[in-house]
């Protein structure tokens, strides 16, 4: 890889960092991908080749965290690849094109002047005050004006977004856009529709939690049987309790299969049953009614030896 000269001895030279790097790239970044970024910045001045596997011993870097580093930075448009190896991009040019760029709807001064943003406005200096000290990226602008016309949120949607993958320690773009993404198939637009998604989630917690305890796991529960519980305590509308009648009947069995539970529960909510006591009074009807087809079949094969034996006589009479 082909680095730049500079004349400057590396006593009197520094190596400068613009403040977009801070406000766009470092929260995204992990700490080894930033820890390889600022050394091939450093050596981007010098007119040597180096080699990947020379950065992995002078960093103390696994080579694949190396070449994973200067992966990432490729695809984030950091480092250009040439034929002769990678240049260091200029990250004010890269904010500045995407400011430009066609896709982007309008400026920060723009949103902040129209008066028909006042409100969406003001959240988005929220935004910047409560997560970014004041001193986010123009660029922020522009995603949270696009992301307002995609979704269709309302202005406390919007900071509850940020608040959330702040609290989750992941306040960049991408984590943004999967959370986003999340509340918008949930028809999450306003508030109260914020505030009911919170409900149901912490209803489904609270269920999987206790499924757990009840079945004695050892572990949480795959994606797979999240969803079933997701389908009982939502789509079928099913309490605890219900769901509790059908976990009993697995008391028995040694591995406890989910698909087994889903048949039980789903066999209730295809017949309408409702309520735990429905649930209950079905069950004893059913056993009930197991019983008695059991008598029936004994009583049958009683019947069906006695008739052999009359068979056999009437078999002997005819050939009289």
């Amino acid at each position: 890889m082909k680095l730049e000269q500079n004349d400057k001895s590396m006593l009197f030279s520094s190596t400068e960092i613009p403040d977009v790097f801070f406000s766009e790239y470092l929260s995204s970044a992990n700490g080894d991908y930033i820890k390889v970024y600022l050394y091939i910045l450093f050596l981007s001045k010098y007119d040597k080749d180096i080699k990947v596997n020379d950065l992995s011993k002078k960093l103390a870097l696994p080579l694949k965290v190396i070449q994973e580093a200067f992966k990432y930075w490729e695809d984030a448009g950091v480092l250009v690849k040439k034929h002769t190896g990678y240049i260091l991009s200029n990250l004010q040019e890269i904010e500045l094109l995407k400011l430009y760029s066609p896709k982007l709807t309008s400026s920060p001064e723009d949103i902040e002047k129209n008066s028909k943003n006042q409100y969406r406005a003001k959240a988005i200096e929220n935004i910047n005050n409560q997560f970014f000290q004041g001193i986010m990226s123009p660029s922020w602008y522009n995603d949270i004006d696009m992301w307002f016309k995609k979704y269709n949120f309302d202005e406390q949607v919007m900071l509850a977004l940020f608040n959330y993958c702040f609290d989750h320690s992941a306040l960049h773009r991408n984590y943004i856009q999967v959370v986003a993404d999340s509340w918008y198939k949930n028809n999450i637009k306003s508030f109260s529709d914020l505030d009911k998604y919170y409900e149901k989630q912490e209803k489904i917690s609270s269920v999987k939690k206790s499924i757990i305890k009840k079945l004695g796991l050892n572990r949480n529960l795959t994606v797979y049987e999240d969803a079933y519980v997701e389908k009982w305590t939502i789509e079928y509308g099913y309490s605890l309790e219900i769901i509790d009648i059908a976990l009993r009947r697995t008391t028995s069995k040694t591995n406890i299969n989910f698909e087994y539970l889903n048949k039980i529960i789903s066999d209730w909510h295809d017949r309408n049953l409702k309520t735990a006591a429905e649930i209950q009074e079905y069950i004893k009807n059913s056993k009930e009614k197991q019983d008695n087809i059991k008598d029936l079949k004994k009583q049958t094969n009683y019947n069906n030896s006695n008739q052999r034996v009359y068979n056999n006589f009437d078999n002997l009479y005819a050939n009289n």
